[in-house]
């Protein structure tokens, strides 16, 4: 089975697992006042709820990354002509929030390292990304971790206005991808948080 066989199959089960994170929470609208009730009550100036950021570590401690409070865990397994693939989920949603974070990895069968290289495993999962989702590139870059495994770096647009900023790494066999989700308007303001975020991933290497 080719390489580009076997990622749509990964994609494909990588979309229905975060298609509602897609859709970022949207606040809910206050209810307006009435005009006795404002002549009666000073203004309340909403303050912006902010989440508390912790260090999380992988249950089998392959990786590390500070998360907006503990992330929710899913796993679920897609069946493919080279065996079932395991897809680990963890997400973090900060209330009040149109932002979702998340990382998902995956480990290959062990003869799929062998069938194509490290760089065509992540120019096809970014292929694979940009047409499950329908959306445009906006950049592009190589990147190493910080133990020096192979990565890209990629953000993209997709019809709805949803910006997704991903990091993707190939290591010992495995595929992680770490990713913030969210609108236009909110990527402004979590430019920097975001960039935080995906610097503090770290993979650790097995012995």
């Amino acid at each position: 089975m080719t390489t580009r066989c076997l990622l749509p199959l990964i994609a494909a089960t990588l979309i229905s697992s975060v298609s509602l994170i897609a859709e970022a929470r949207q606040p809910k609208r206050p209810t307006l006042p009435t005009k006795a009730a404002v002549s009666q009550k000073k203004p309340i100036v909403a303050q912006p709820v902010q989440p508390k950021w912790q260090l999380f570590t992988a249950p089998d401690g392959r990786f590390s990354v500070l998360m907006p409070g503990k992330p929710k865990q899913d796993t679920q397994v897609q069946k493919t002509y080279m065996g079932e693939i395991d897809l680990e989920v963890f997400l973090a949603q900060p209330p009040k929030q149109e932002v979702a974070y998340l990382v998902v990895a995956n480990e290959f069968p062990h003869s799929y390292g062998q069938m194509t290289s490290p760089q065509e495993i992540l120019n096809n999962v970014q292929y694979m990304a940009l047409k499950t989702t329908q959306s445009n590139l906006i950049s592009q870059r190589s990147i190493r971790s910080s133990n020096g495994h192979p990565g890209k770096e990629i953000a993209y647009i997709n019809a709805g206005g949803k910006i997704t900023r991903s990091r993707i790494y190939v290591a010992d066999g495995r595929l992680y991808q770490v990713m913030a989700i969210t609108t236009k308007k909110q990527q402004k303001n979590l430019a920097k948080t975001i960039t935080g975020y995906l610097n503090s991933f770290q993979l650790v290497l097995k012995k």
